[in-house]
């Protein structure tokens, strides 16, 4: 009788495992298309047996019925750990493609009003002074070119700077983004604990936000994971520790008077008093898959962006691994310095035709010994008005081209003013030049006439003749020299070949992140057909249950009546 009465509680366990395994493959059925949702797996097993007596060959036993032994939240760590580290170098490179082209929206050459034909113009306008150098409509029509120029240029560095600026604001989003998942990790590393310390519940919802909060900030730096026996995750980012079970160490910002920009640092490991910070991202190590300095969005913005607004110092006169190691790594120092050295050029190859200079040496009336100095070249042409010096067409705001000096000789010196000086108001560079204001109110201001009146037809085809001048190179990296016309489109298309290398590795990266999400999927994601094979499994074993009690209860009711 009582083991009849007890196989009631046998089927009675069937049938309470069977509805809550029915139960748990509802709720995986309902989050199949739930981000991040980890599939719960039921595993049964065998209750304790009672033994009642020994025997020779075996034990005579009976069963408690059916338990489960547990419900499984499986995850693959070391996909994981491959699914996050490509996940943040797919971010890497796709950040820098985007960033070269918003580059090259800003020369239109894509769309719009291309830059290119602004050069065209500039040139052409040239090429019709040699008709006539000495008259107003020609030098007219330079001025008019020149100033179209110069602003066009303008503006194309202005949205470079402007690009800098957005990039920055991306920076400070990042790292707030960063330090707001360092905290949710945390605090669902508390949860966790607490919920796991009796060692008979998983927070399995609670391990899903983890994981998904963790994915998340491997798409924005590197980070390297590890779970501890009371199950909190530890955080290293950047080969530094983020978290642990008991802080965060949130990344901090310093910010440059002058840019704006802000540089991501670690205030732990900092100094403030002293001045001392130690960055996040160190941009002496090569950025390469092999040195794993390649991953995360945060670097990636940082390093597009750069740490100032470059100009033709960035490029000019340096080596291939100055600037490599320089204004070479950034989308945006590269573009800007590059696009200056262009300008730059240019402007100083028409001014020192109209306005040239030779080297002496001589003595100031106050006493000041001048060496080897470069002063405006007293046989060179004048404008109409006899102006002297000579004017330049394109001026530094602030800063004349010469400075008149009286010698002890009785002469007057008109003494160049180099741009040997740090500050960019000495220097001609796209933000600080403009065309000469007099050439706006003058007729015929250019100094295109000889001493004794005549026009200067030789100097008018020099003017003509230095777009094609083979002299230039776009960086330090580009041996073959080139001319003006040929110089822009190499920067453009140095420009593209980068864009196209960071894009051919976001796409392999894309598909690569893909195929790893893919395998991931088949470790803990949601099969529909196969959790309605286990609903018809366990419906099945519910209604045996079922009718296993049904069987046991007329059973014993038949024993009852009869006796």
């Amino acid at each position: 009788m009582a083991n009849g009465m007890g196989s009631l509680y046998i089927g009675a366990s069937g049938l309470q495992n069977s509805q809550n395994a029915l139960n748990t493959t509802a709720n995986n059925l309902a989050n199949a298309d739930t981000k991040g949702y980890v599939r719960q797996q039921v595993l049964f097993a065998d209750r304790d047996y009672v033994t009642f007596k020994g025997a020779a060959i075996s034990k005579q036993q009976a069963g408690l019925g059916l338990a489960i032994a547990d419900v499984i939240h499986t995850r693959d760590y070391f996909l994981d750990k491959y699914y996050r580290t490509e996940n943040g170098r797919q971010s890497f490179y796709e950040t820098n493609y985007l960033a070269v082209q918003d580059v090259e929206n800003m020369f239109q050459e894509l769309e719009g009003q291309q830059f290119q034909q602004t050069l065209e113009d500039f040139w052409n306008s040239f090429e019709e002074l040699k008709k006539g150098p000495e008259l107003e409509i020609y030098q007219n029509l330079v001025v008019q070119k020149a100033t179209l120029f110069i602003e066009r240029a303008q503006g194309i560095y202005k949205n470079m700077k402007d690009y800098q600026s957005r990039i920055n604001i991306k920076v400070k989003k990042s790292v707030d983004r960063i330090n707001e998942l360092g905290h949710t990790i945390q605090d669902l590393n508390k949860q966790i604990m607490k919920i796991e310390s009796g060692g008979v519940e998983t927070a399995m919802t609670l391990r899903d936000e983890r994981d998904n909060a963790l994915d998340e900030l491997s798409s924005l730096a590197k980070v390297e994971f590890r779970e501890d026996g009371n199950g909190a995750v530890h955080v290293r980012l950047e080969n530094v520790s983020f978290l642990d079970e008991v802080h965060v160490f949130e990344i901090g910002t310093i910010e440059d008077d002058i840019t704006g920009f802000i540089t991501p640092v670690w205030p732990h490991l900092s100094t403030a008093g002293s001045g001392t910070y130690t960055p996040v991202f160190d941009f002496g190590v090569d950025i390469a898959p092999e040195l794993a300095s390649d991953i995360g969005e945060l670097k990636a913005l940082v390093l597009s962006r750069g740490d100032t607004v470059a100009n033709y110092r960035d490029v000019t006169g340096l080596s291939a691994d100055q600037y490599n190691d320089g204004a070479g790594m950034s989308v945006m120092l590269s573009a800007e310095a590059e696009f200056d050295q262009y300008i730059h050029e240019i402007i100083t190859a028409i001014n020192d035709i109209l306005s040239p200079t030779v080297t002496t040496s001589f003595t100031g009336a106050d006493g000041t010994e001048y060496k080897n100095v470069r002063v405006w070249d007293e046989n060179a042409c004048v404008s109409k008005d006899g102006e002297k010096p000579g004017r330049e067409l394109f001026v530094r705001r602030g800063w004349d081209r010469y400075t008149e000096v009286a010698g002890n000789d009785g002469k007057i010196y008109y003494v160049y003013n180099e741009e040997d000086s740090p500050d960019t108001e000495k220097m001609y560079t796209i933000q600080n030049v403009t065309v000469n204001p007099d050439l706006l109110e003058i007729e015929c201001g250019l100094p295109l006439l000889n001493q004794n009146g005549e026009p200067d037809m030789e100097a008018a085809k020099r003017l003509a003749g230095i777009w094609k001048e083979k002299k230039y190179t776009v960086n330090p990296n580009d041996t073959n020299k080139c001319d003006f016309k040929e110089y822009y489109q190499r920067m453009i298309d140095g420009i593209g070949t980068k864009g196209n290398v960071f894009k051919g590795m976001a796409e392999d990266l894309e598909g690569e992140v893909a195929a790893i999400e893919n395998n991931r999927q088949q470790v803990f994601g949601v099969s529909s057909d196969e959790e309605l094979q286990n609903m018809i499994k366990y419906q099945s074993a519910y209604n045996a249950s079922s009718r296993f009690i049904n069987v046991i209860n007329e059973m014993l009711e038949h024993l009852v009546t009869r006796l």
